[in-house]
């Protein structure tokens, strides 16, 4: 799941990043309104953290924008304001949540997960809440892996490593690509960590099971796929 938070408190926002980072969620931020509705128009995000009080242009002025341009990503509204107008604003406007601030990382992350079910169980398909590769099932919803209908515990990198997969089944991933958008870095290729973050992952997805899904292609990066076409190292 990919969100983007829209905060101008520099600390309160790597803050956030961090923890929902942690917590398995790929995360980008932007400080101001003008950018924050650039990125939030111009990418595809699960929910959107959106401050109140922003420069250039204020969460209202964001949230009324999005909607109005019929994009119905999830909001949380976050604003030191407590007054009862501006909660109805906001749900008025179109926001999903509202949280006063300041709150527990705790209640954020609950209250995430919940916009986040309600809006998949409200407008989703099942093909939306699933992916499928061969016999292997990652429910976007429950955040679970099952092959040949055993479960599969990974972790956090783990799970965001094998959505990217099977998502992009059939494409080649560069180890670049995959650094940046599982690991938000910038990829070295003095550091292994891709490539031990694939061994593990196939340790827990291939070897326990007849068919390999996750295929090297040398000199390129990785493919996932049911059929071997790669050249395998």
């Amino acid at each position: 799941m990919k969100l983007l938070i829209i905060e101008d408190e520099v600390r309160a926002c790597e803050y956030l990043k961090k923890g929902l980072t942690e917590s398995g969620y790929t995360v980008d931020v932007s400080y101001d309104g003008v950018d924050g509705l650039y990125q939030a128009s111009s990418q595809p995000y699960d929910l959107i953290i959106l401050d109140v009080m922003l420069p250039k242009l204020n969460g209202w002025q964001v949230l009324k924008t999005l909607r109005s341009s019929d994009i119905a990503i999830p909001v949380i509204m976050l604003t030191a304001k407590d007054q009862i107008a501006n909660r109805v604003q906001g749900f008025e406007l179109g926001a999903n949540d509202y949280l006063i601030k300041p709150y527990a990382f705790a209640e954020l992350l609950a209250r995430i997960q919940n916009a986040l079910r309600h809006n998949t169980s409200r407008s989703a398909t099942a093909d939306d809440k699933t992916l499928i590769v061969a016999d292997l099932e990652l429910n976007l919803l429950k955040r679970t892996a099952k092959r040949q209908g055993k479960t599969i515990a990974l972790t956090a990198k783990e799970y965001l490593l094998l959505e990217l997969f099977m998502r992009k089944a059939g494409q080649v991933l560069s180890r670049t690509a995959i650094a940046s958008l599982v690991w938000d870095m910038n990829f070295d290729s003095d550091t292994n960590v891709i490539d031990v973050a694939v061994k593990r992952l196939r340790s827990k997805v291939d070897k326990p099971y007849g068919q390999p899904l996750i295929h090297t292609v040398r000199g390129m990066g990785y493919k996932f796929e049911a059929v071997d076409l790669c050249n395998e190292q």
